[in-house]
């Protein structure tokens, strides 16, 4: 089966439509990040990384957030 030709035109990737800014969600540069090792099951590790295919990131920025929403949920923060 032969490939179908691509056929340019001459967008030139302006955005259409108005723009929506976002929530600045990244933490600030001064925050320190440190380094830990967890041991995981190997069931929960495969969810994980499943996930972060489907979602186009890592696992370790998916454990990364839910350990942080889950520690600014709680009182003693």
């Amino acid at each position: 089966m032969k490939k179908a030709k691509v056929k340019y035109t001459d967008d030139k990737g302006e955005m259409a439509g108005p723009l929506t800014p976002i929530e600045d969600f990244l933490p600030p540069a001064a925050e320190p990040v440190e380094s830990v090792t967890v041991t995981l099951d190997g069931e929960i590790l495969a969810f994980f990384e499943r996930e972060a295919g489907r979602r186009k990131t890592t696992y370790q920025r998916i454990i990364r957030n839910l350990v942080r929403t889950y520690a600014r949920s709680q009182d003693s923060l």
